[in-house]
Protein backbone atom coordinates (compact mmCIF):
# COMPACT_ATOMS: atom_id res chain seq x y z
CA UNK A 1 0.00 0.00 0.00
CA UNK A 2 1.24 3.49 -0.85
CA UNK A 3 1.97 5.58 2.23
CA UNK A 4 0.30 8.75 0.91
CA UNK A 5 -2.60 7.23 -0.97
CA UNK A 6 -5.40 9.72 -1.76
CA UNK A 7 -3.45 12.67 -0.32
CA UNK A 8 -3.08 15.97 -2.17
CA UNK A 9 0.23 17.81 -2.01
CA UNK A 10 1.78 21.09 -3.08
CA UNK A 11 5.52 21.32 -3.64
CA UNK A 12 6.93 24.81 -4.15
CA UNK A 13 10.14 24.95 -6.14
CA UNK A 14 9.37 21.44 -7.32
CA UNK A 15 10.55 21.74 -10.92
CA UNK A 16 13.94 20.11 -10.41
CA UNK A 17 16.66 19.33 -7.89
CA UNK A 18 15.58 18.68 -4.31
CA UNK A 19 12.05 19.96 -4.96
CA UNK A 20 11.70 17.75 -8.01
CA UNK A 21 12.72 14.70 -6.03
CA UNK A 22 10.27 15.57 -3.26
CA UNK A 23 7.48 15.87 -5.84
CA UNK A 24 8.39 12.58 -7.48
CA UNK A 25 8.64 10.65 -4.22
CA UNK A 26 5.33 12.03 -2.91
CA UNK A 27 3.67 10.99 -6.18
CA UNK A 28 5.23 7.53 -6.06
CA UNK A 29 3.68 7.08 -2.62
CA UNK A 30 0.20 7.92 -3.93
CA UNK A 31 -0.16 11.68 -3.51
CA UNK A 32 -1.57 13.89 -6.23
CA UNK A 33 1.07 16.59 -6.55
CA UNK A 34 0.87 20.21 -7.66
CA UNK A 35 4.32 21.47 -8.61
CA UNK A 36 4.38 25.24 -8.11
CA UNK A 37 7.45 26.87 -9.61
CA UNK A 38 8.54 30.03 -11.37
CA UNK A 39 10.10 27.81 -14.07
CA UNK A 40 6.85 26.33 -15.32
CA UNK A 41 8.45 24.81 -18.41
CA UNK A 42 10.78 22.69 -16.30
CA UNK A 43 7.93 21.96 -13.92
CA UNK A 44 5.88 20.61 -16.83
CA UNK A 45 8.77 18.32 -17.74
CA UNK A 46 8.84 16.91 -14.21
CA UNK A 47 5.05 16.54 -14.27
CA UNK A 48 5.30 14.54 -17.48
CA UNK A 49 7.92 12.27 -15.95
CA UNK A 50 5.60 11.65 -13.00
CA UNK A 51 2.65 10.95 -15.30
CA UNK A 52 4.72 8.65 -17.49
CA UNK A 53 5.48 6.62 -14.38
CA UNK A 54 1.74 6.22 -13.78
CA UNK A 55 1.18 8.85 -11.10
CA UNK A 56 -0.80 12.09 -10.93
CA UNK A 57 0.64 15.60 -11.00
CA UNK A 58 0.16 19.05 -12.46
CA UNK A 59 2.19 22.26 -12.71
CA UNK A 60 1.46 25.87 -11.87
CA UNK A 61 3.54 28.96 -12.59
CA UNK A 62 3.99 31.03 -9.44
CA UNK A 63 6.49 33.41 -7.88
CA UNK A 64 6.63 32.65 -4.15
CA UNK A 65 7.63 36.24 -3.41
CA UNK A 66 4.22 37.40 -4.71
CA UNK A 67 1.41 37.16 -2.16
CA UNK A 68 -1.34 36.72 -4.75
CA UNK A 69 0.49 33.86 -6.44
CA UNK A 70 0.62 31.89 -3.20
CA UNK A 71 -3.10 32.34 -2.56
CA UNK A 72 -3.81 31.26 -6.15
CA UNK A 73 -1.57 28.20 -5.70
CA UNK A 74 -3.67 26.84 -2.83
CA UNK A 75 -6.97 27.82 -4.46
CA UNK A 76 -6.05 26.13 -7.76
CA UNK A 77 -4.90 22.93 -6.07
CA UNK A 78 -8.04 22.60 -3.95
CA UNK A 79 -10.24 23.43 -6.93
CA UNK A 80 -8.57 20.68 -8.97
CA UNK A 81 -8.45 17.89 -6.38
CA UNK A 82 -10.91 18.94 -3.67
CA UNK A 83 -8.58 19.05 -0.67
CA UNK A 84 -5.07 19.73 0.59
CA UNK A 85 -3.13 17.43 2.91
CA UNK A 86 0.57 18.18 2.34
CA UNK A 87 2.56 21.36 1.81
CA UNK A 88 6.26 21.03 1.00
CA UNK A 89 7.86 24.48 1.08
CA UNK A 90 11.05 24.15 -0.91
CA UNK A 91 11.35 27.19 -3.17
CA UNK A 92 14.23 29.61 -2.83
CA UNK A 93 16.23 31.83 -5.15
CA UNK A 94 19.94 31.50 -4.51
CA UNK A 95 20.56 34.77 -6.36
CA UNK A 96 18.16 36.76 -4.19
CA UNK A 97 20.08 36.32 -0.96
CA UNK A 98 22.83 38.77 -1.72
CA UNK A 99 26.50 38.08 -1.15
CA UNK A 100 28.40 39.93 1.55
CA UNK A 101 28.08 41.07 5.13
CA UNK A 102 25.71 43.48 6.88
CA UNK A 103 27.54 46.49 5.49
CA UNK A 104 27.66 45.20 1.92
CA UNK A 105 24.20 43.66 1.42
CA UNK A 106 21.52 46.10 0.26
CA UNK A 107 18.16 46.48 1.94
CA UNK A 108 16.54 45.42 -1.34
CA UNK A 109 18.55 42.18 -1.43
CA UNK A 110 17.67 41.48 2.21
CA UNK A 111 13.95 42.03 1.61
CA UNK A 112 13.90 39.94 -1.58
CA UNK A 113 15.84 37.09 0.02
CA UNK A 114 13.68 36.98 3.12
CA UNK A 115 10.51 37.16 1.01
CA UNK A 116 11.55 34.03 -0.88
CA UNK A 117 13.18 32.12 1.97
CA UNK A 118 10.87 32.90 4.90
CA UNK A 119 7.83 35.03 4.09
CA UNK A 120 6.73 32.65 1.34
CA UNK A 121 6.60 29.79 3.84
CA UNK A 122 4.53 31.86 6.26
CA UNK A 123 2.09 32.84 3.50
CA UNK A 124 1.88 29.30 2.09
CA UNK A 125 0.94 28.02 5.54
CA UNK A 126 -1.51 30.89 5.99
CA UNK A 127 -3.57 29.67 3.03
CA UNK A 128 -2.89 25.94 3.37
CA UNK A 129 -3.84 25.49 7.03
CA UNK A 130 -7.57 26.32 6.65
CA UNK A 131 -7.81 23.72 3.87
CA UNK A 132 -5.94 21.16 5.98
CA UNK A 133 -8.39 21.76 8.82
CA UNK A 134 -11.23 20.92 6.44
CA UNK A 135 -9.41 17.71 5.49
CA UNK A 136 -9.01 16.68 9.14
CA UNK A 137 -5.30 17.44 9.38
CA UNK A 138 -2.15 17.66 7.34
CA UNK A 139 1.59 17.92 7.17
CA UNK A 140 3.80 20.90 6.35
CA UNK A 141 7.48 20.32 5.61
CA UNK A 142 9.87 23.23 5.16
CA UNK A 143 13.22 22.73 3.46
CA UNK A 144 15.84 24.50 5.55
CA UNK A 145 19.55 23.62 5.54
CA UNK A 146 22.38 22.69 7.87
CA UNK A 147 23.34 26.31 7.20
CA UNK A 148 20.42 27.22 9.44
CA UNK A 149 22.53 25.88 12.30
CA UNK A 150 26.08 26.51 11.05
CA UNK A 151 26.69 30.09 10.00
CA UNK A 152 29.23 31.09 7.33
CA UNK A 153 30.66 34.50 6.44
CA UNK A 154 29.65 36.35 3.31
CA UNK A 155 26.08 35.08 2.96
CA UNK A 156 24.11 37.38 5.24
CA UNK A 157 20.62 36.54 3.97
CA UNK A 158 20.80 32.80 3.32
CA UNK A 159 22.12 31.72 6.71
CA UNK A 160 19.68 33.68 8.93
CA UNK A 161 16.89 32.92 6.46
CA UNK A 162 17.43 29.18 6.76
CA UNK A 163 17.61 29.55 10.56
CA UNK A 164 14.18 31.21 10.48
CA UNK A 165 12.88 28.28 8.44
CA UNK A 166 13.82 26.07 11.40
CA UNK A 167 12.03 28.29 13.90
CA UNK A 168 8.83 28.69 11.90
CA UNK A 169 7.76 25.01 12.12
CA UNK A 170 8.42 24.98 15.85
CA UNK A 171 6.10 27.92 16.37
CA UNK A 172 3.39 26.57 14.07
CA UNK A 173 3.62 23.08 15.55
CA UNK A 174 2.60 24.44 18.95
CA UNK A 175 -0.39 26.24 17.49
CA UNK A 176 -1.84 23.71 15.05
CA UNK A 177 -1.20 20.40 16.78
CA UNK A 178 -4.80 20.37 18.09
CA UNK A 179 -5.93 20.52 14.45
CA UNK A 180 -3.84 17.41 13.66
CA UNK A 181 -1.54 19.55 11.53
CA UNK A 182 2.12 18.68 11.90
CA UNK A 183 4.88 21.09 10.89
CA UNK A 184 8.51 20.03 10.51
CA UNK A 185 11.73 21.05 8.77
CA UNK A 186 14.30 19.11 6.80
CA UNK A 187 17.92 20.26 7.01
CA UNK A 188 19.85 18.96 3.99
CA UNK A 189 23.59 18.93 3.88
CA UNK A 190 25.37 19.57 0.59
CA UNK A 191 23.21 17.78 -1.96
CA UNK A 192 24.60 16.98 -5.40
CA UNK A 193 21.74 17.76 -7.74
CA UNK A 194 21.76 16.90 -11.43
CA UNK A 195 22.52 20.52 -12.30
CA UNK A 196 25.36 20.71 -9.77
CA UNK A 197 26.73 17.38 -10.96
CA UNK A 198 27.04 18.71 -14.50
CA UNK A 199 28.47 22.06 -13.44
CA UNK A 200 31.06 20.84 -10.93
CA UNK A 201 31.67 17.12 -10.99
CA UNK A 202 31.16 15.58 -14.45
CA UNK A 203 34.69 16.62 -15.44
CA UNK A 204 36.10 16.11 -11.95
CA UNK A 205 35.17 12.66 -10.58
CA UNK A 206 38.28 12.56 -8.41
CA UNK A 207 37.24 15.82 -6.81
CA UNK A 208 33.80 14.42 -6.11
CA UNK A 209 35.40 11.38 -4.48
CA UNK A 210 37.41 13.69 -2.24
CA UNK A 211 34.29 15.65 -1.38
CA UNK A 212 32.45 12.43 -0.50
CA UNK A 213 35.33 11.42 1.74
CA UNK A 214 34.48 14.30 4.09
CA UNK A 215 31.26 12.53 5.08
CA UNK A 216 31.17 9.75 7.69
CA UNK A 217 29.05 7.73 5.24
CA UNK A 218 31.69 8.34 2.55
CA UNK A 219 29.16 9.41 -0.06
CA UNK A 220 27.52 12.66 -1.08
CA UNK A 221 23.84 13.36 -0.66
CA UNK A 222 21.42 13.19 -3.57
CA UNK A 223 17.99 14.84 -3.94
CA UNK A 224 16.24 11.49 -3.43
CA UNK A 225 17.62 11.43 0.12
CA UNK A 226 15.58 14.54 0.87
CA UNK A 227 12.59 13.18 -1.05
CA UNK A 228 12.61 10.07 1.12
CA UNK A 229 12.77 12.19 4.28
CA UNK A 230 9.81 14.25 3.10
CA UNK A 231 7.74 11.13 2.43
CA UNK A 232 8.45 9.89 5.94
CA UNK A 233 7.52 13.18 7.61
CA UNK A 234 4.30 13.42 5.60
CA UNK A 235 3.25 9.82 6.28
CA UNK A 236 1.38 8.30 9.21
CA UNK A 237 4.67 6.72 10.26
CA UNK A 238 5.62 10.19 11.53
CA UNK A 239 2.24 10.94 13.10
CA UNK A 240 3.82 11.74 16.50
CA UNK A 241 6.56 13.97 15.07
CA UNK A 242 6.02 17.72 14.91
CA UNK A 243 8.16 20.81 15.43
CA UNK A 244 11.20 18.72 14.54
CA UNK A 245 14.26 19.60 12.46
CA UNK A 246 15.42 16.48 10.65
CA UNK A 247 19.07 16.74 9.64
CA UNK A 248 19.80 14.77 6.45
CA UNK A 249 23.50 15.32 5.85
CA UNK A 250 25.31 11.98 5.92
CA UNK A 251 26.79 12.89 9.30
CA UNK A 252 28.62 15.95 7.98
CA UNK A 253 27.69 18.23 10.88
CA UNK A 254 28.74 15.65 13.48
CA UNK A 255 32.33 16.60 12.87
CA UNK A 256 34.24 19.71 13.80
CA UNK A 257 35.44 21.74 10.84
CA UNK A 258 39.10 20.94 11.41
CA UNK A 259 38.45 17.27 10.73
CA UNK A 260 37.33 18.08 7.18
CA UNK A 261 40.73 19.52 6.33
CA UNK A 262 42.61 16.67 7.98
CA UNK A 263 40.59 14.12 6.05
CA UNK A 264 41.20 15.98 2.79
CA UNK A 265 44.96 16.04 3.38
CA UNK A 266 45.03 12.29 3.98
CA UNK A 267 42.89 11.68 0.89
CA UNK A 268 45.21 13.70 -1.34
CA UNK A 269 48.24 11.85 0.02
CA UNK A 270 46.61 8.51 -0.83
CA UNK A 271 45.28 9.75 -4.20
CA UNK A 272 47.90 12.14 -5.64
CA UNK A 273 46.17 12.34 -9.02
CA UNK A 274 43.01 13.82 -7.53
CA UNK A 275 41.81 17.09 -9.07
CA UNK A 276 41.07 19.70 -6.43
CA UNK A 277 37.28 20.14 -6.08
CA UNK A 278 37.62 23.92 -5.60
Amino acid sequence: MQRLEDKVAIVTGGAHGIGGSIAQRLAEEGARVMIADIDVEKAQTTVQEIRDAGYEADALAIDVSVHGDIARMVETTVSKWGRLDILANNAFDVLSGGQGDAVQVSEEAWDKGMAVLVKSMFLSAKYAIPEMRKAGGGSIVNTSSVHGQLMAPGVLVYEPGKAAVIGLPRQMATEYGPDNIRVNAILPGHMVTERLQKAMWDDNPSGLACFANQYPLRRVGRPVDIGNAAVFLCSDEASFITGHSLVVDGGLTLQIQENFGVRQVHYYKEHPDTVMPY
